[in-house]
């Protein structure tokens, strides 16, 4: 329940040619504290509904826990979230033995692509591709969580 992932900004869209899938994402938050977030997310035609703890001092691991729940379970919910819904696409990418998430905002957070690839262990090694930019792991401005409440596009720097 240990989640370890770590955050990158994207530099380029060469990593929509090497997507192997490709998936709509709609997410609300029910709680958005900084020290536990409560995650609704309808994802295609399923529903999900996760928590997170705090992240860790160095920002690369948390407590993650999380539940698939019917598609009308997720709409209704989605109803009650904080303001701000985050929509998204994620592109599944296979560098290596890792596969990356990237996520390419749209709405108020859209020009942001953000990837992230878990590890089984805060040291382990993995392939970058070039396309990956600037690390951002434990940064939160760039937390889903806190880009449903400060959008990208209202960013000053």
């Amino acid at each position: 329940m240990i989640e370890i992932e770590r955050k990158f900004l994207v530099k380029t869209e060469a990593f929509k040619t090497e997507a192997f899938k490709k998936t709509r994402i709609s997410q609300g938050y029910l709680n958005s504290d900084k020290e536990r977030a409560v995650r609704v997310r309808l994802k295609d035609n399923c529903g999900y509904l996760t928590i997170k703890g705090a992240s860790s001092k160095n920002g690369l691991s948390r407590f993650e826990w999380e539940k698939e729940i019917s598609k009308t379970d997720a709409e209704a919910l989605l109803k009650l979230c904080e303001p701000s819904l985050i929509d998204k696409i994620r592109f599944e990418v296979k560098v290596g033995h890792h596969i990356f998430e990237v996520d390419e905002f749209f709405g108020d957070n859209q020009g942001l692509v953000v990837a992230e690839v878990e590890l089984a262990s805060e040291d382990e090694d993995f392939t970058k591709p070039e396309w990956l930019g600037e690390e951002v792991t434990g940064t939160i401005k760039y937390y889903n969580s806190q880009l449903s409440k400060h959008p990208y596009n209202t960013w000053t720097s």
